[in-house]
């Protein structure tokens, strides 16, 4: 039987941020529901990278807030400030994140055994109308989970 420990990333940071400064990249579990349905908990990870071509719309990142937390978001905008982020599973953006709080972004996901890019032609398809539906998505997110129960 296998002894699993359940760690915060907080604790395993230092190791994450030592691979990814060194040039590799970092495997992580989706946890939570904000990338749904896009991204899984359970299903699916995603493998991240530094960024050496900078961040754009539809990109997934891997940023820390000011108050310490780590989030996966995805790109759905800029102005001003900074990056307009949100999760695929949320209907309210939030703005204000830089450079300075972006870790990496994530360049595969891992489905099921099988890995595509992040950059897949057929996956980006469903990530730019899913973002053109940011005004929209409160009732398509209600009927999706109303379907999931």
């Amino acid at each position: 039987m296998e002894n699993k420990k359940r760690v915060s990333l907080s604790e395993i940071y230092p190791a994450i941020k030592d691979a990814l400064d060194g040039g590799g990249t970092v495997e992580l579990p989706i946890t939570g529901t904000s990338m749904f349905p896009l991204l899984k908990a359970g299903r699916d990870t995603v493998i991240i990278k530094k960024s050496d071509s900078g961040y754009s719309v539809g990109d997934i990142i891997f940023y820390r807030r000011d108050d310490g937390h780590f989030v996966l978001h995805r790109i759905v905008g800029s102005d001003k400030n900074g990056y307009i982020l949100c999760g695929d599973n949320q209907t309210e953006p939030e703005s204000g994140i830089t450079d300075r709080h972006i870790i990496a972004k994530v360049i595969e996901i891992n489905r099921g055994g099988k890995t595509f890019s992040a950059n897949d032609p057929k996956y980006l398809r469903k990530v730019h109308l899913w973002i053109k539906a940011l005004p929209h998505r409160r009732l398509p997110l209600m009927i999706m989970h109303k379907l999931k129960k």
